[in-house]
């Protein structure tokens, strides 16, 4: 469908594109949301630096595992520490953590609006902040859940006592092995509800915001819609990214937008139906807001000469 791969660079300042997508929210009758990392690491959610030091820097001296995404795939010899390891991971990223600021901004732009969340995150944010449950499709998992390494059975458990006794009672980098889970079912050892491999469970949850996403877009896919992407990289483009880019071109009553620093792309074939801002989302959201706010007042316009757009 999309044929060429350019990149230029808009005519249009980034305060132009601002200014343009929020008259597109005010009007819009339907947004579907899709949300990928990068808009928690601009809530300051971030997996490296100051904030794996703070938590993981026994880990980093024995193993020299620098960053918490890394960490999460690596050989450790025993149970005990593999569950010392992610314990710690779920406590900071899911249980004791507060919410991003783009989170809350998010919600105060569409909360009055028709809209639905696809996310590939698996924190909890946008509970987190008040979105509406039933408007968010988790398709990756979440950090709160585990289930049985084996598949076993399509059922998925929530972890928040058992991995707070972990954090608490772990030593020398390992858990005591009674504190190790395993599987109601067949007694195998438990393991994250995270999509790596085609063992992740896909439990009666799961299915059911599956069909609540489906049901939302054959009902307004062909409407007056705005696609809104948000900190979506390239790891899987296919969930979120090139449905996103499909569905735009096959509906001219579509816009598709994309705010994300470093990755605001789109095909040359949807030019006249994108905006994309490549800054941060942290700075964007909330002028978004202040925008809307005084929206029938004659204001300056802001210098946001440092943005830039591309479309690629």
């Amino acid at each position: 469908m999309f044929f060429k791969t350019e990149t230029k660079q808009s005519i249009q300042t980034c305060s132009d594109k601002i200014r343009q997508l929020k008259q597109i929210i005010a009007s819009a009758d339907n947004i579907l949301i899709g949300a990928g990392a990068g808009l928690s690491t601009a809530a300051s959610l971030t997996y490296s630096g100051a904030r794996f030091d703070r938590f993981f820097s026994d880990f980093k001296e024995k193993y020299g595992i620098t960053d918490m995404y890394s960490g999460g795939f690596y050989p450790f010899d025993t149970l005990e520490e593999y569950w010392a390891w992610w314990s710690r991971h779920i406590l900071i990223n899911r249980y004791e953590v507060t919410v991003g600021a783009p989170y809350f901004d998010l919600l105060s732009l569409v909360k009055d609006k028709n809209y639905f969340v696809l996310t590939t995150n698996v924190d909890h944010q946008f509970q987190l902040a008040g979105f509406d449950k039933k408007r968010l499709f988790y398709t990756q998992g979440d950090y709160g859940l585990w289930q049985c390494s084996k598949a076993c059975h399509a059922k998925t458990y929530d972890n928040e006592s058992a991995v707070r006794e972990m954090v608490s009672e772990q030593t020398n980098m390992k858990i005591p092995a009674a504190l190790l889970p395993k599987c109601p079912v067949c007694g195998a050892p438990m393991t994250m509800n995270l999509r790596s491999d085609n063992s992740f469970v896909q439990d009666n949850g799961w299915y059911a915001a599956a069909q609540r996403y489906e049901h939302f877009l054959q009902r307004y896919k062909d409407a007056k819609i705005l696609f809104l992407e948000l900190g979506v990289g390239a790891n899987t483009p296919a969930i979120i990214k090139y449905p996103f880019w499909q569905m735009t071109a096959q509906n001219r009553a579509a816009t598709y937008a994309c705010i994300n620093l470093g990755m605001a792309i789109c095909p040359r074939e949807l030019t006249r139906q994108a905006i994309c801002i490549d800054a941060d989302i942290c700075a964007v959201l909330p002028k978004l807001l202040r925008q809307t706010k005084v929206e029938s007042h004659a204001v300056p316009r802001a210098d946001f000469s440092v943005c830039c757009v591309k479309n690629t």
